[in-house]
């Protein structure tokens, strides 16, 4: 019968355990359906509808699907997204350069470190309009340097053909400290070992950077990649700021630009949405894609 009162305590703490372990997880669980689950269900809904955000939207089918894939401007602002994520592959070699640089021994890398990463930190804003005077075809400072070793800048972010190169030049800027501190820290957490030991077999420079350091890089160059896609997909603020017509003959425009502007400017939402829900299934599939190519790649190492 002295058991009966210490159970009957024991099945409360218990259930006071429990009770709080789930008011812990309800925090999380509702912050997703309330900001992520629901807008998401919301706007799948709404892709179906012709919705200009004020009154009622209407249901009309397929019809804004059936209008994005005939909408030379869509498939334009798609292409121009595309075009610039290739400061991708440009902007993580030069972070791993520099950050195979900085992992050196040698006098003033921390101030060099600093300098590199200020960038990130800045205000997109303020980057980008720092940009657009640099980039001005008259007096900006780029054309000007240019001129000094005899070169006719062009007047870039006025001229189609280099309008995209400069944007991507300025995104590579940005974001060259992030991967460059990530990188650094994964080179300072390879072993020392590693590299005497394949030293000592003979290998030379090269070959412990091909067969030892990239292995070893694999998993921050991999979220680097899959983190860069996303957010070179939703490049809008340098467009919107430096290119505000979305650059001359459109040459500029982002898709994540172009949907805002049928948004906000033209009150389109359900148009707006149907091709938020395109742009985010691509996104998907891309990083679905990334995901496999690692995993083959993780299965042939080992």
């Amino acid at each position: 019968m002295a058991a009966l009162p210490h159970a009957a305590r024991r099945s409360t703490l218990h259930r006071r355990e429990h009770l709080t372990a789930l008011a812990f997880i309800a925090v999380p669980v509702i912050g997703f359906l309330v900001f992520i689950a629901f807008p998401m269900l919301f706007a799948v809904y709404v892709s179906f509808t012709k919705w200009n955000g004020l009154t009622a939207p209407r249901p009309n089918g397929i019809q804004n699907y059936i209008d994005i894939f005939s909408d030379p401007y869509f498939w334009q602002s798609m292409g121009n997204t595309v075009f610039m994520m290739i400061g991708i592959p440009i902007g993580l070699i030069l972070s791993l350069l520099l950050a195979l640089a900085l992992n050196r021994r040698m006098r003033g890398t921390t101030f060099f470190r600093t300098v590199y990463y200020v960038p990130v930190i800045s205000s997109l804003a303020a980057v980008a309009i720092l940009w657009q005077l640099a980039y001005n075809g008259d007096v900006g400072l780029i054309n000007h340097l240019l001129a000094l070793v005899g070169i006719d800048g062009p007047n870039w972010l006025q001229d189609p053909v280099w309008a995209k190169p400069a944007i991507v030049i300025m995104a590579i800027w940005k974001g060259l400290g992030f991967s460059m501190l990530l990188y650094l820290a994964a080179l300072q957490s390879v072993p020392r070992h590693l590299y005497e030991a394949a030293a000592i077999d003979g290998a030379g420079a090269f070959r412990q950077f091909r067969y030892i350091t990239v292995p070893m890089l694999r998993p921050v160059t991999f979220f680097l990649v899959i983190t860069s896609i996303i957010g070179g997909s939703q490049i809008f603020i340098e467009i919107n700021i430096m290119t505000p017509t979305g650059g001359p003959e459109f040459s500029t425009a982002s898709i994540v630009w172009y949907i805002w502007q049928k948004a906000f400017n033209y009150s389109q939402m359900g148009y707006a949405t149907a091709m938020s829900v395109v742009l985010g299934l691509l996104v998907f599939v891309v990083t679905a894609i990334q995901f496999q190519i690692n995993r083959r790649s993780q299965f042939s190492i080992e």
